[in-house]
């Protein structure tokens, strides 16, 4: 079966959606993993790895912490469930997860930022939220800087190997 899956593009282990922007946007100071309430075919949807959370953030409402403006297309493989697609869902966290989230929220320039979702080693949908501090531009610009200067060293050491 596992083959069958890997052959389909399904995704039974490992990540399904990623919000690379939420890295380079924030600096991030700690990570919580939660779970997420998904309805059958959004759990099907998100294994064949169409979901989008590049504009999704996570916020309090009622006193629980939910995923907004996150995009978890329709599953097109014969179900006739229909669901909105940037509907709010529900994050599973402990009660003092979330009074600590809500806590460091209410600082000052600090979010709650979706980092990926992704499937555990027991096939749940789980998403890691990174707790982070808004970038400067001139952080992205020294960032930029950095991520270039690596790649450019990496290239220097590997030609290097070469002219002996």
């Amino acid at each position: 079966m596992a083959k069958a899956a890997k052959k389909s593009g399904l995704i039974s282990h490992g990540i399904a959606a990623q919000n690379k922007k939420g890295r380079f946007n924030y600096t991030i100071i700690d990570t919580i993993e939660a779970g997420i309430v998904l309805k059958g075919p959004e759990v099907k949807s998100l294994r064949f790895g169409r979901a989008t959370i590049t504009e999704a953030y996570a916020g309090e409402r009622n006193g629980e912490i939910w995923l907004f403006n996150s995009y978890i297309p329709e599953y097109q493989g014969g179900v006739l469930s229909r669901f909105d697609s940037r509907a709010p869902r529900k994050l599973l966290l402990h009660a003092k997860q979330v009074d600590r989230l809500l806590g460091e929220v209410a600082r000052d320039g600090i979010s709650l930022v979706p980092l990926d979702i992704h499937f555990n080693a027991r096939g749940l949908a789980k998403i890691t939220l990174g707790i982070g501090q808004g970038r400067k531009k001139e952080d992205k610009r020294h960032a930029i800087a950095e991520r270039d200067w690596q790649r450019d060293k990496a290239r220097l050491m590997r030609n290097k190997g070469r002219d002996y």
